[in-house]
């Protein structure tokens, strides 16, 4: 049976014990309260107060979720350091990492709920039309993208994250290749928009970066800012 500790509107100093000692053991914990979020990194943002939703997950991961979306507001990957703390009579829990670096603070005026879970989950997910269909569907078949795209890479690294497909057009020209299985909006095309200007200021300085979003659709705002960023898109089903 999962090991579930749980407090309710506990106040700040409870609330850190909790959340402190459990994120050390690699427990599962979630915050749930009015807070505002601060983010710097590649970037930087900041939300005022409202209620939220924060996970920390055990492999590094933060999440953080509004009442809105299946999709987090703010979020940090795997492998970032948390660590959670009372300052000035506020709870407040970061999240972490140097490569890049990036911080994620965010800072409770109120807790209303704190709880912590052991997890075990040693099922594997079998998932048909995955991601992993699609990119070995575009390695396989190349002009799915266009003619004479030629890939180069796939999970090649930047600073904004690792891209899907790394490769050259028929005329040299560097394309980054963001793959996604479903229907995508704009949240897509502004993450294929981060790995184009992280490659063009890694590389020279005439270099030039196509980005390619493929997907089976997209919205008409993903189409609209995909325009607006001078983006592609290339319709493909996963197999």
């Amino acid at each position: 049976m999962t090991a579930v500790e749980t407090l309710t509107y506990p106040d700040p100093a409870a609330a850190c014990d909790l959340a402190s000692r459990n994120a050390e053991r690699g427990a599962l914990v979630t915050l749930f309260g009015t807070c505002t979020v601060e983010y710097e990194g590649r970037a930087a943002s900041s939300l005022g107060p409202g209620d939220r939703h924060v996970m920390l997950k055990p492999d590094g991961a933060a999440l953080v979720h509004t009442d809105e979306g299946q999709q987090p507001v703010n979020w940090q990957p795997p492998g970032c350091d948390h660590s959670v703390t009372v300052d000035d009579g506020t709870l407040v829990v970061r999240s972490t990492r140097s490569t890049p670096d990036e911080s994620l603070e965010v800072a409770f005026e109120t807790v209303a709920h704190a709880a912590a879970f052991d997890v075990s989950d040693s099922a594997d997910l079998a998932l048909t039309g995955t991601e992993a269909d699609l990119k070995e569907r575009i390695l396989e078949t190349p002009a799915l993208v266009e003619e004479g795209f030629t890939p180069l890479a796939t999970e090649r690294e930047t600073a904004a994250g690792a891209v899907d497909v790394y490769g050259e057009d028929s005329e040299g020209r560097t394309v980054v290749v963001e793959l996604k299985r479903r229907r995508v909006g704009p949240d897509a095309v502004g993450q294929l928009g981060r790995y184009v200007e992280a490659l063009e200021r890694d590389l020279h300085a005439d270099s030039e970066v196509r980005g390619v979003l493929v997907a089976p659709s997209v919205t008409d705002r993903a189409r609209q800012l995909l325009a607006r960023k001078g983006l592609e898109f290339v319709a493909v089903e996963p197999p």
